[in-house]
């Protein structure tokens, strides 16, 4: 559901002034899921759901730190306002933006691969390290955002975590966290198997161990008949464990979170504008300016984002397809898995209407692109119910300027 500050009012309004389609987030919604999780000793932001600059400086006032997957989220990070040694670097490999960053600010570093060790010593840039651990086993909400496993290029094999101790040793390294995360919206079984992972895993990595890393992909509740995420009963749970696992060492240590779409999925709306209707058949279709060069989600893992039309709430509703303006057969917003075409209950709409695409803050203008060289869409942020552009609308201009003909 989107945050109530974001009425239909605002909205409209908006996308008079800014167009469409366009992104609108809601500060508040953030600050809340950040205090939420105040029982870990730090909540970490993976910026990859949303790396808006605007957007993350709500989160670094409201206490968080940052996570970084490459050079330019490590340049975001620091444009917003966080010191480099509040900036986890985060990887499977290093390519070469990425050490030449680390280079210039030594940011600390996440390792999920073993060939990272002599790579990073080269580096010498730092002698404290965190690992990210592979424990053999994922869960997410589907396939693609599984991230343990076999199928996972993700993490150091649970299995190989005491040679790549001594390995690290050998090189003057020291092993000061271990990090597990096994997936986007898994649940509290699963959670439970990565508690029990960690604190197995935990003597393992030696004496200089003081951070624990909980990961993140906690559930968002996409869908009106799920139920919101027990954030409570997830805080209290990994408290227990980190009480175990400081039994077990003899020492305390430090314990991390690291969400991302859930400080960011709910406090943000995709506004997009009815082009037309038409009919195949049987199927009823609403085309409107926002694709899957806008929002992904649903095209790419079969996602569910809900969709209600502005100002319509009392009209009958009837099955219709929302579908985007790109020369694409896969460019619908309302699909399952594998295609398969999922309407939803719209009213009758006409060209003009506005469209609202519920809980898009989390991996939409993140993954959106320029395929068919579309503009990247604008961004708003809702702060202190006063809205304010938090990036411009790209001009074509901008799309080619770096085109050379």
């Amino acid at each position: 559901m989107r945050p109530a500050v974001l009425t239909d009012a605002l909205l409209t309004s908006i996308a008079r002034e800014h167009g469409t389609p366009v992104y609108v987030y809601d500060a508040q919604t953030v600050v809340e899921r950040i205090r939420a999780l105040s029982g870990f000793d730090a909540v970490r932001y993976a910026q990859k759901a949303n790396s808006n600059l605007a957007l993350l400086g709500v989160v670094r006032r409201a206490g968080a730190r940052v996570d970084a997957t490459s050079a330019g989220e490590i340049e975001r990070a620091r444009r917003a306002g966080w010191d480099p040694r509040e900036i986890v670097f985060t990887a499977d490999l290093f390519d070469r933006a990425s050490m030449e960053a680390l280079k210039q600010h030594r940011c600390p570093v996440n390792l999920g691969s073993p060939f990272q060790l002599e790579q990073y010593a080269a580096l010498d840039v730092g002698r404290e390290i965190t690992l990210r651990v592979n424990p053999g086993f994922g869960h997410g909400h589907g396939r693609k955002v599984n991230t343990g496993g076999e199928s996972s290029k993700h993490g150091i094999w649970h299995e190989e975590l005491p040679a790549v101790v001594a390995r690290a040793r050998a090189l003057g390294l020291a092993v000061i966290g271990l990090h597990v995360h096994i997936g986007s919206g898994s649940d509290f079984e699963n959670l439970a198997r990565v508690r029990a992972t960690v604190r197995r895993l935990a003597p393992v990595a030696g004496p200089a161990l003081r951070t624990i890393s909980a990961g993140g992909g906690l559930p968002t509740p996409y869908r009106g008949d799920e139920s919101p995420f027990d954030v409570a009963r997830y805080v209290r749970e990994w408290l227990e464990t980190k009480r175990d696992i400081e039994r077990d060492l003899g020492r305390t240590i430090d314990l991390e979170v690291e969400p991302g779409r859930y400080l960011v999925a709910e406090c943000g709306v995709l506004l997009t504008e009815v082009r037309g209707t038409k009919k195949s058949g049987s199927v009823d279709y609403v085309l409107a300016d926002a694709g899957f060069h806008t929002l992904i989600r649903p095209a790419m893992y079969g996602a569910y984002h809900r969709i209600t039309a502005i100002g319509r709430d009392a009209a009958p509703t009837a099955p219709r397809i929302v579908a985007g303006p790109l020369c694409e057969s896969g460019d619908v917003l309302t699909q399952g898995r594998d295609g398969v075409l999922e309407p939803q209950l719209l009213p009758e709409v006409q060209v003009g209407d506005l469209l609202c695409v519920h809980d898009a803050g989390a991996y939409g203008m993140a993954m959106a692109s320029n395929y068919n060289a579309q503009p990247f869409p604008a961004e708003v942020l809702v702060e202190d119910g006063r809205p304010r552009l938090a990036r411009r609308r790209q001009s074509i201009d901008a799309l080619l300027a770096d085109d050379l003909t």
